[in-house]
């Protein structure tokens, strides 16, 4: 409420896109069909979807970010900010425990209060409550609160399980499905192949109509432009990755497997060759990861990127937030408002700290509000 009192204009202009969806106002201000394909580029290289499944709010946060005040990349790579996030938890007085893999979030219950409903407005799961974490070696950790950052589907058909998944997870699943995984390549290259005025980021997409298919945007990244640091003289890392289902990788044999991974690499190497000519003699190095790498290393349901709509969206009002139906469980990340994406995720990282901050007293809220604004947001998300 702060913000909305300092900016009140600016935030109910926001809040007028609400349920509003990119390619809505695409096409009102755009009538040339080969820029309206490229605003579905510009939805899909970070929703996985096309314009008209995209919310206008998701998208007008990515835009500004990627169009606006250029690109903003780690020295050291990207892993330095998780690194220096895990400094700052133990300096503020936290603990952050490696290989600590979470089997259960621990539930047990409480008192039933006849009509009582959460703080989101689903009263279908009030009879208990999370109080803690289970790792696999059998040790647990209780806390007032859980927050899962795991996706909708990892936490509550295997951290919750299905006999205790509340009414509004069974909703989301209607409105939303998995996205694909990614297929990621990591190469070291000898640099004489790139020009000296190569751009850092490029996308690669021969045919509009591949734009949604397995393999068909091509994205590539050359990180060592940047920062030269990360490789030896002479060389530079290109990351080359697109999207890709885990079905298409699944019940090979090993050798079946290896060699599928080798096939697809240098055919999505060809392609880059139709930017940087010469690209595949230059490898020196070669990783290939699958959607299996990703479900496997990122342990998410399927290695997939997030949810994404099964029909078309209410804008931002079908996403859920922070809150769930099962007091003392938030969620945070791709699976909550507002949604998939490096600023949305972040954003819902501060939105999460807020809300456990003020629903544990750190902060002051307004309590009567929050009951009725998060009932009213609840019950038309599980209807949409």
């Amino acid at each position: 409420m702060g913000e909305f009192f300092r900016a009140p204009v600016s935030c109910l202009t926001l809040a007028s896109y609400l349920i509003t969806n990119t390619g809505d106002v695409a096409r009102k201000y755009i009538k040339d069909p080969e820029l309206l394909k490229f605003i579905d580029l510009e939805c899909f290289i970070w929703s996985t979807v096309n314009a008209d499944m995209t919310p206008m709010i998701n998208a007008g946060m990515v835009f500004c970010d990627r169009h606006f005040g250029g690109i903003n990349y780690p020295l050291g790579g990207v892993g330095m900010i998780a690194e220096n996030m895990a400094a700052g938890i133990v300096e503020k007085g936290g603990h952050v425990l490696y290989k600590a893999n979470v089997k259960e979030i621990i539930t047990e219950p409480v008192a039933s209060t006849s009509g009582r409903s959460s703080s989101n407005g689903d009263s279908s799961s009030s009879n208990v409550r999370a109080t803690g974490v289970r790792l696999a070696d059998g040790r647990v950790f209780r806390g007032k609160v859980v927050v899962s950052n795991a996706t909708r589907w990892d936490t509550f058909e295997g951290l919750i399980g299905e006999d205790k998944m509340p009414h509004s997870e069974r909703l989301f699943r209607k409105r939303y499905k998995k996205s694909p995984s990614f297929l990621s390549i990591h190469m070291g290259i000898k640099a004489d192949v790139f020009p000296p005025d190569t751009d850092v980021h490029h996308i690669l997409l021969e045919d509009w109509v591949d734009m949604e298919e397995p393999r068909g945007t091509l994205f590539a990244s050359l990180p060592t432009l940047l920062d030269p640091s990360l490789a030896p003289p002479g060389r530079h890392i290109l990351h080359a990755f697109t999207p890709d289902w885990i079905d298409a990788w699944q019940n090979l044999l090993p050798a079946e497997y290896e060699a599928k991974k080798v096939a697809v690499a240098d055919d999505i190497c060809q392609r880059l060759e139709a930017i940087w000519p010469g690209l595949r003699g230059a490898i020196e190095f070669c990783e290939v990861g699958t959607p299996k790498t990703h479900r496997r290393y990122l342990n998410r349901q399927d290695g997939t990127y997030g949810p994404i709509p099964s029909r078309r969206p209410l804008g931002m009002l079908s996403m859920p937030f922070n809150t769930t139906s099962i007091p003392g469980l938030y969620c945070v990340g791709d699976s909550t408002f507002p949604g998939q994406g490096v600023n949305a995720v972040v954003f819902s990282g501060f939105g999460c700290a807020h809300r456990v901050a003020v629903d544990i007293g750190l902060e002051p809220g307004w309590p009567a509000v929050d009951k009725a604004y998060n009932t009213l947001l609840g019950t038309v998300r599980d209807r949409s």
